[in-house]
């Protein structure tokens, strides 16, 4: 009976659920709101059609990991601009920006007391990709010297193209009734005849660009001595890389086989240089980390072509390299550091000896100039990169 008890007893009081293994413990509302702050990082960018958005885009789909030792790569609207640099400076929660090189200089001109040690505050972590100035016109403006007087869109108020397009202008010497609508509104006026151009600087190609159409009737602008033979263009080419716009980035309104000569603007990726050691140090760290050791997996066709541009060993002149970056380069010295295996050249190759001293004997030829500055060598090395790709490309086709 005392057994008959017992075995009734066990049957009828209820059991307590056992966890499985595999079953994770609940994670409580302030450990997974700890969880949540601590893998993230932010990144401002200037607009949604912006290069620096897609390239933003690109970065958190593949640096992504939202595990609890992970990186979360969360992209920040903002006004672009010079204001990019301010909301890193002085936003509360702003790890990052995409700004753009002259930045730095152009802050110190603006004032020269609160942006005094503006260079130890905002470093850099690595250049990204070259913004090209571009100019799209009407086709009865055939150069920059035929928009003085005329309605010229400079993009927003404060953006980087309006900043640019401010200095590029002011070395010209060419006075425009400025406007400053948004991209899609100054696309609408410019075909509608409203105005006579309008700017952007951002990495070509500009997606909305792309879909212009010859029968439009709108051309893009040359930025170049030979376009512009009365104008002095020393200290603006001096300032700015030179670039072209192709026929691969706008097959419809650039003819195959030519070119529009133009300047670039080089887009860096910069942060808040926060204390060292400290929680949001640490984060911006972690995620240099992650970029930099998957920056072989943004050479894919699925990612922004401007890819081929980035290589992360780049120095930028005026600008500080933030430590984790510094220092993860350092001890990665052999491994790969651009997204685009064919901008890294052996530089003891003897073909590329040889076309090097071609195009330096074209150059000394031609110029007459045979002491070069850092600026006017870093320049004259594009030229030389851009003549290294010509001739290879004529090489293939023979």
């Amino acid at each position: 009976m005392c057994l008959s008890f017992l075995f009734l007893t066990f049957l009828t009081v209820p059991s307590r659920p056992v966890l499985a293994q595999s079953q994770k413990p609940v994670v409580s509302y302030e450990e997974k709101k700890r969880q949540a702050n601590d893998i993230a990082v932010t990144v401002v960018v200037s607009g949604l059609s912006c290069t620096c958005a897609r390239f933003t885009e690109d970065i958190r789909n593949v640096v992504n990991d939202l595990g609890p030792d992970g990186v979360r790569v969360l992209p920040i609207l903002g006004v672009g601009g010079l204001q990019n640099v301010n909301d890193v400076l002085f936003l509360k929660n702003i790890d990052m920006a995409v700004v753009d090189e002259d930045n730095l200089r152009l802050l110190k001109k603006k004032d020269p007391v609160l942006y005094a040690n503006v260079e130890q505050r905002v470093q850099y972590i690595t250049k990204l990709y070259n913004s090209e100035f571009q100019v799209l016109a009407r086709n009865d403006i055939r150069s920059y010297d035929d928009l003085r007087g005329r309605k010229v869109n400079f993009n927003l108020k404060d953006s980087q193209t309006e900043v640019t397009a401010d200095t590029v202008f002011n070395a010209l010497n060419i006075q425009t009734q400025r406007s400053y609508y948004d991209n899609d509104e100054a696309l609408k006026r410019l075909i509608s005849g409203d105005i006579s151009a309008m700017i952007i600087l951002t990495g070509a190609p500009q997606a909305m660009f792309a879909k212009v159409k010859k029968e439009d009737g709108v051309h893009f602008l040359p930025l170049d001595q030979e376009s512009l033979p009365n104008h002095k263009l020393d200290e603006l080419l001096a300032t700015y890389l030179p670039a072209d716009l192709t026929h691969e980035h706008y097959p419809n309104l650039i003819a195959e086989g030519t070119t529009v000569p133009t300047v670039a603007n080089r887009a860096l990726l910069v942060a808040y240089t926060w204390p060292q050691n400290s929680p949001r140090y640490n984060k911006v760290a972690r995620f240099i980390d992650a970029f930099f050791s998957k920056i072989d997996q943004f050479n894919n066709p699925s990612r922004h072509p401007k890819w081929r541009e980035v290589n992360l060993s780049a120095e930028m002149p005026g600008w500080t390299r933030f430590q984790p970056a510094a220092e993860w380069l350092a001890s990665h010295r052999n491994q790969a550091v651009s997204a685009n295996p064919d901008s890294t050249l052996d530089q003891s190759s003897p073909d590329l000896k040889f076309a090097f001293e071609k195009f330096m004997q074209n150059y000394a030829s031609s110029s007459g100039q045979k002491t070069l500055s850092p600026k006017e060598r870093e320049l004259l090395f594009t030229k030389f990169m851009k003549f290294v790709a010509q001739s290879k490309a004529e090489q293939a086709a023979r």
